[in-house]
């Protein structure tokens, strides 16, 4: 037997994800080992693909003065299933509104029963 709350949440869950408007990729950057040279190197993984999410843009201050000219500060917060890991420092491609960029976090995503939220920033290499 569901419980009324149990109802609620998936209720919830499903409204939430009808919002979901983008598709996330995740890379991670992982060692290999080549077994034939012994040596090391990096290779991009991709972990998780065409995973429906969405991302939320919010402006923290109208504008910030830097050193050498004033730029506007924007968090970038994605909406994903709670079912989903991703690794801190992972490549995170999300393509919502036509539009293609890639990001990377490096906090804790804060998980619910309906969904997660990551704050992003922009993807400038691999660490």
């Amino acid at each position: 037997m569901v419980s009324a709350i149990e109802t609620a949440r998936i209720a919830a869950r499903k409204a939430l994800e009808s919002t979901y408007e983008g598709m996330a990729t995740v890379v991670e950057h992982q060692k290999v080992k080549d077994k034939s040279t012994k040596l090391t190197s990096h290779e991009d993984v991709v972990v998780l693909e065409g995973q429906p999410c969405r991302l939320s843009f919010t402006s923290i201050a109208a504008v910030v003065q830097g050193e050498t000219a004033a730029s506007a500060k924007q968090t970038v917060k994605l909406f994903i299933s709670p079912d989903i890991l991703i690794k801190p420092g992972s490549k995170i491609t999300i393509t919502q509104s036509g539009m293609t960029a890639d990001y990377t976090y490096s906090g804790v995503p804060a998980v619910y029963e309906t969904h997660q939220e990551i704050v992003l920033e922009l993807f400038k290499e691999w660490a």
